[in-house]
């Protein structure tokens, strides 16, 4: 656990130092986001901290492929080296959409590039055998890991709305993440808790812890496309590569669920921006729109009409977040009951984070303004300005 650790701490520091770098960097080549109706900041905030996160990912890597209960990892097929290529792939597109603004098609192009060589180097899903059959040929598991990759990236981007939105539901996920692929490491193989799986959630943890204190409300910078294309591609590699540790020769039938099981967490953590995201589709399609056409009706937008204020609507989404996330990954250690109970009790208290603020806010006393009141001897200071309807009643 400590190597872990480790890594967490080289990849937060190495981001956040190298952040307000990346934010000059993006002021001089012009990587500023612009003030449009559908964003919710007043001023032009520079982007691109995606570039951050990256050096943040390589200098962690650096360090644990010098760390002997994690250098082990390098030595496997597939490596973290393939992480890294599809990652710097699809950060550079997004610095290139951060600069000039990409249209869809090649953003999504550089998406499956980076997806597609992964997956040709080894991280992507197992061909598990149903019935002691194949029913999946290793061409089609390809192309269902590049649609993995493909809807975690785009969910990923699609959440990026409110200061420090993205960087702490991604944070959140990848922590329960980390725990759960750990326990399953140290559950399964004894004597080596080292795996992929757990190296890339610990480096995602890092980077977000990293990365928010610069984007958390008032942010100073915004992750972009290049940072949220890299974070959705960094669970989606994570989950990906705990599938990969299994045994396809020696798995039961009865084990192909559990072994899928990781596939849940990343569903869980983006279940509610990924709804969001199917919903806008269909929403802008009915209106006669592109789907990829951009509007102001996403959920965060929602929190904000609702009254929520920024920092409370993001909270709220935070909330969410680990509700469902932990809630998954408790599900696989502890009894089903007691998951159930865990589970409701807080639901109730995520429900009451998102309504009671609002109830709060409602229901609270208003204070008349104190205002100045010419008397005798001059002004009188303190005095309270009576109501409009306290003026017409009199």
């Amino acid at each position: 656990m400590r190597a872990y650790l480790l890594v967490i701490v080289v990849a937060a520091a190495v981001t956040y130092l190298t952040t307000p770098l990346v934010r000059r960097l993006a002021q001089r080549v012009g990587a500023i986001t612009p003030l449009r109706d559908r964003d919710v900041h007043s001023v032009p905030v520079p982007r691109m901290g995606g570039v951050a996160m990256l050096c943040g990912m390589v200098a962690a890597l650096v360090v644990a492929s010098q760390v002997p209960f994690l250098s082990r990892v390098f030595d496997t097929d597939p490596g973290p080296l393939w992480v890294l290529v599809g990652a710097a792939v699809v950060c550079a597109v997004g610095v290139a959409d951060d600069i000039v603004q990409l249209d869809a098609v090649t953003k999504l192009a550089g998406q499956v590039l980076a997806a597609g060589i992964m997956g040709w180097q080894g991280v992507s899903l197992l061909q598990l055998p149903i019935g002691g059959v194949t029913l999946l040929s290793g061409r089609t598991m390809m192309v269902i890991t590049i649609l993995v990759v493909l809807v975690s990236v785009n969910a990923v981007n699609f959440v990026d709305g409110l200061d420090g939105l993205a960087a702490g539901i991604v944070g959140i996920g990848s922590i329960a993440f980390f725990g759960y692929s750990y326990a399953l490491q140290r559950g399964s193989v004894p004597d080596d808790f080292s795996s992929l799986a757990t190296l890339i959630a610990a480096i995602t943890v890092g980077v977000c812890l990293g990365f928010l204190p610069h984007n958390f409300h008032p942010a100073r910078i915004f992750m972009g496309d290049s940072g949220s294309m890299l974070l959705g591609l960094l669970m989606a590699s994570s989950t990906i590569a705990a599938t990969s540790t299994v045994d396809p020769e020696t798995v039961a039938d009865e084990q192909i669920a559990p072994a899928f099981f990781p596939l849940l967490l990343p569903i869980a953590v983006l279940l509610v921006p990924f709804s969001d995201m199917v919903l806008a589709v269909v929403r802008r399609t009915r209106a006669g729109k592109a789907f990829w056409h951009p509007d102001k009706k996403h959920l965060h937008h929602r929190l904000l009409q609702m009254g929520h204020s920024h920092r409370v609507a993001v909270l709220v989404m935070y909330s969410w977040a680990a509700f469902l996330s932990f809630g998954v990954a408790s599900s696989a250690f502890l009894p089903l009951t007691q998951a159930f109970a865990v589970a409701s009790a807080a639901g109730c208290v995520v429900l009451a984070v998102t309504f009671l603020p609002l109830y709060w806010r409602r229901n609270r006393p208003t204070v008349e303004p104190v205002a100045a009141v010419a008397g005798e001897d001059g002004p009188v200071r303190g005095a309270v300005v009576p109501s409009r309807s306290e003026t017409s009643r009199t």
